[in-house]
């Protein structure tokens, strides 16, 4: 008989040994997607930085002819550096759950191995997905600040925490997606005008402050303007009082998380390796 403290220390291994064999796995996927995503050719790799800067710069650039990098809406509030983190960001939604779709029938080979999961396919886009927009955006600011077009960020940490936020919510929504359109190709249909829909109200390109009541109040129940409302307090100093609870976003995030792992069990038993 192995006594509660021998338990208890098998238990840790095992689960330490099950976390280190997932993030081979996760790892190995990820490699994987790189690779046939972008390939070897041209510059290869680096698209994973390129796609999202070039369009990401070109939208600023459009906003920058209007407003001539001038301040809006405060003193530090610029054109640039608020296109720049509302669609960089933005960028990490769109991406997720567009191509959640695709992500079984891509991958259903690697299905025969038994350490891989649909859950581990999902997880390696997202960070793949977040891991290239996040240094994107990096780069991108950083040149702003170098040609005096933005400032740095004033509460850094509130804007990484923003952008995880927003990761852990597409993530989330991904797996349902993922299992609803493997069930129905209507629903497949609809996942990116739905996406495109949101852009203008998900609060990437406005701050909640500048919107009237009652439209506010009732636009303000979106987590995902919530979370937006984070990422601009986060780079902008002026915004000092923005609208948002964190644990009703958390709230979200964990509810959709359920949802999706819910889902997954179910869309497993549905898929046949032949």
């Amino acid at each position: 008989m192995l006594t509660r403290k021998e338990s208890l220390r098998r238990l840790l291994w095992e689960l330490t040994d099950g976390f280190d064999a997932q993030c081979h796995v996760v790892g190995g996927m990820i490699i994987r997607e790189l690779h046939t995503r972008y390939g070897r050719d041209n510059i290869g790799y680096l698209w994973m930085l390129a796609e999202p800067m070039l369009l990401a710069g070109a939208v600023s650039l459009l906003h920058f002819g209007g407003d001539r990098g001038g301040s809006h809406y405060g003193s530090d509030l610029r054109v640039i550096p608020f296109s720049l983190t509302g669609y960089c960001v933005f960028i990490i939604f769109r991406s997720i759950v567009s191509r959640a779709e695709t992500t079984l029938e891509s991958n259903k080979a690697l299905l025969f191995h038994k350490t891989v999961s649909i859950f581990d396919m999902l997880l390696a886009r997202t960070l793949l997905e977040f891991l290239s927009t996040v240094t994107a955006l990096a780069l991108l600011l950083s040149g702003a600040v170098a040609v005096g077009l933005a400032d740095p960020p004033a509460r850094p940490l509130l804007l990484l925490a923003g952008i995880v936020l927003l990761t852990w919510l597409s993530f989330a929504v991904s797996m349902s997606i993922c299992a609803a359109t493997h069930f129905s190709k209507a629903v497949a249909k609809l996942i990116h005008p739905a996406v495109y829909i949101l852009m203008p109200l998900s609060g990437a390109f406005f701050a909640l402050s500048w919107i009237p009541e009652p439209y506010r109040s009732w636009i303000a129940w979106l987590p995902i303007v919530q979370i937006f409302e984070m990422v601009h307090s986060g780079q902008f100093e002026s915004i000092e009082q923005p609208i948002y609870d964190p644990l009703y976003i958390i709230a979200w995030c964990l509810g959709l998380t359920v949802l999706g792992l819910l889902s997954l069990r179910v869309l497993r038993r549905h898929v046949h390796l032949s």
